[in-house]
């Protein structure tokens, strides 16, 4: 880093702390054995921070934690110690541990708050374990592999009265406030529809498990990796990456992305979770005749289509055009030829002009891109100190000043609507891989291809096809548990 950009991130992170502070000033500092119990941190101590999954995302969640100037790392966890060796070398007064429960058993006690970067079928239950001990949890996206986990956690973060944040950064940057300062200030008028688009997976999907069984890695506790998903054998490549792909572990392209890029349009536009989705996946042809049947596999590509009732910056009711996989929308008039249209984006067309974005709600821009700096409007939508940065930051600083003092960007009364969001569209994307055999028992129909699913959100179901019921709360594996 040059010397003007370090000089440039500490007067950012220093800005932030001063910021942070006022909105936590007027609270009496005392420290924390006077208050006593777990999750009721003392606005003058440090943050002691434990972290679930600390290699890869984990290892830069945590660095970003530490980086705000509040936080210490003070234990780690990790089922692989091949991925944990990075973040162990770079925290080496951390505790290490290989199982989460043992961890919260034995130093609960001395843990402020935990981040979770697991892969997604373990998110739910070990930040229920440590809200119920009264730990503050950050979690990665999506917050959970299944809708029925999402509602539970959303809740518990109010039962139990901690600071939570899920770790879409982008929705703490400037980006998606100024698209929401554009909406506001009526410059694109009542917006009409969305799309949003990336070029994700970029991992196998589509595909039959494999056959043939690896060598599990002596670092990798491979039962410990599993927690909640269903037994099966080790194979190579699976970790630490191509999981996402697989539903017993993952929520394929859409789960990985969507909290990064449907994220904008539902903060902005104030939508609720949608009332009907519908669509199509893409094809793996096992013969000339009709496509693969790949049921433990998310599909190559997919175009889902999400209504939403109307709101007040809404035209009608709306619709989210989500696509993956390489497909996009079409490119909209108002680019030149040469201008880029990119891999990841959401497109906004309002009853006025559009309006762009990238991944994170960064780069954000009008159509034609002229008017981007031409266009002026009031700010109206206070800025997070740091951005995408302050993300983490803001989140320790809300801790430290204790439930309910400060507002952050992604806390799960807010991530957790938008993850079942998420998880919606998958039911349609796994319901085109649910299979029926005919009458006469010489071929198969796929009855959920065709049709628009219509969700109940009080009741956590779809009422027109059951089949895909089985999605929204799933069994976990014996030994393992959604909370105590």
């Amino acid at each position: 880093m040059t010397d003007k950009k370090a000089h440039n991130a500490t007067s950012s992170r220093r800005d932030f702390i001063k910021t942070a502070g006022l909105a936590a000033a007027g609270f009496m500092i005392v420290p924390r054995h006077v208050l006593g119990g777990t999750g009721f941190t003392a606005p003058s101590d440090r943050l002691q921070v434990a972290g679930v999954g600390v290699g890869g995302k984990g290892q830069s969640n945590i660095a970003n934690m530490y980086k705000g100037g509040k936080a210490d790392i003070a234990f780690l966890c990790d089922v692989d110690d091949r991925r944990a060796a990075a973040t162990v070398k770079n925290f080496p007064s951390a505790k290490y541990y290989k199982d989460y429960r043992e961890m919260l058993d034995r130093d609960g006690k001395h843990i402020d708050a935990v981040v979770v970067s697991t892969p997604d079928h373990n998110h739910a239950m070990i930040a229920m374990a440590a809200m119920q001990l009264g730990k503050h949890v950050y979690v990665e996206k999506p917050l959970t592999h299944d809708i029925y986990e999402a509602r539970k956690l959303t809740e518990a973060a109010q039962q139990y009265k901690v600071v939570t944040q899920m770790g879409n950064q982008g929705a703490s940057g400037d980006g998606v406030r100024q698209l929401q300062d554009w909406v506001d200030g009526g410059v694109i008028g009542k917006v009409k529809d969305v799309y949003c688009w990336t070029d994700r997976p970029s991992w196998p999907q589509g595909i039959l498990w494999p056959n043939a069984s690896g060598q599990v890695p002596a670092e990798l506790d491979w039962d410990l990796w599993l927690g909640s998903a269903p037994y099966r054998p080790y194979v190579d490549k699976l970790v630490p990456f191509n999981w996402r792909g697989w539903w017993d572990f993952g929520t394929g392209a859409l789960g990985d992305m969507g909290a990064h890029l449907i994220e904008p349009p539902v903060r902005i536009l104030d939508l609720d979770t949608p009332t009907e989705v519908q669509c199509s996946v893409g094809s793996i042809y096992v013969d000339e005749f009709k496509r693969g049947y790949f049921p433990d596999s998310a599909p190559p590509s997919s175009h889902v289509i999400l209504t939403f009732n109307k709101t007040k910056k809404t035209k009608d009711d709306l619709q989210i055009h989500w696509m993956d996989g390489g497909i996009k929308p079409g490119r909209p008039e108002e680019l030149a030829a040469n201008e880029p249209f990119g891999p990841n984006g959401v497109l906004f067309e309002g009853t006025k002009g559009k309006m762009m974005c990238d991944v994170y709600g960064a780069n954000p821009r009008l159509l034609p891109l002229s008017r981007t700096n031409e266009v002026k409007v009031k700010q109206s939508v206070t800025r997070v100190p740091g951005g995408v940065d302050g993300h983490y930051w803001s989140f320790v600083e809300a801790c430290i000043a204790g439930y309910g003092k400060m507002k952050l960007s992604s806390p799960f009364e807010v991530a957790g609507p938008l993850t079942e969001t998420l998880l919606i569209a998958n039911l349609a994307i796994r319901g085109t891989d649910i299979q029926k055999p005919t009458a006469d028992g010489k071929r198969f129909t796929y009855p959920g291809r065709d049709i628009k699913l219509l969700w109940d959100k009080e009741n956590l179901r779809v009422t027109n096809f059951d089949d895909v019921n089985q999605f929204v709360k799933r069994t976990y594996r014996q030994g393992w548990s959604l909370g105590a």
